[in-house]
């Protein structure tokens, strides 16, 4: 694989709505300019199969403590 695209999932997310679920953070080392910020997974798929690149989820970090209050 010649990059990496990074994704993460929405935190605004409706359940049962029908918008796209993943917001495209990064891409390194691919030569691909992205006029969406929100994909489906098919989608983002696609793009890093036409590209050559493996896609990498990003998780989210620990709360901080004012959002634990």
């Amino acid at each position: 694989m010649s990059g990496k695209i990074f994704y993460r999932e929405r935190h605004k997310l409706v359940d049962g709505s029908k918008q796209p679920r993943y917001i495209l953070v990064a891409i390194s080392g691919v030569d691909l300019k992205v006029y969406g910020q929100h994909l489906r997974m098919c989608e983002l798929k696609q793009l890093a199969e036409g590209v050559g690149a493996e896609l990498v989820s990003l998780g989210r970090g620990p709360k901080h403590e004012e959002e634990m209050k």
